[in-house]
């Protein structure tokens, strides 16, 4: 069963581009990570950058948090952060269709 996980990260005041370009330069080895679907940033209205991703199954995903690269994303996040990273972990439920109704 695949697991999306949200993960907000709120910039401190002037570090926005900071904190994408640290994004940015994590997240190559994430991708190589077994189980990564879906790894992506993305600019919110109200000015935080969200991150969607989508994991095989819970046990890649539980790999991927006690990893190497989550460790080396979260050490260069840290100076631009206002507030700790809010993650939320979900299963998808399906609806309408199945390329449109599963993320």
């Amino acid at each position: 069963m695949p697991v999306v996980v949200t993960a907000i990260f709120t910039p401190a005041e002037g570090a926005k581009q900071l904190l994408v370009d640290a994004l940015r330069t994590a997240m190559p080895a994430v991708h190589e990570e077994q189980g990564c679907e879906l790894y992506a940033i993305h600019d919110a209205e109200d000015g935080t950058i969200t991150m969607i991703e989508k994991w095989e199954s819970a046990e890649l995903l539980a790999e991927h948090g006690a990893g190497e690269a989550v460790a080396a994303l979260n050490t260069a996040v840290a100076p631009f952060l206002a507030k700790p990273i809010a993650v939320t972990r979900m299963t998808p439920i399906a609806a309408g269709t199945d390329e449109q109704g599963l993320l």
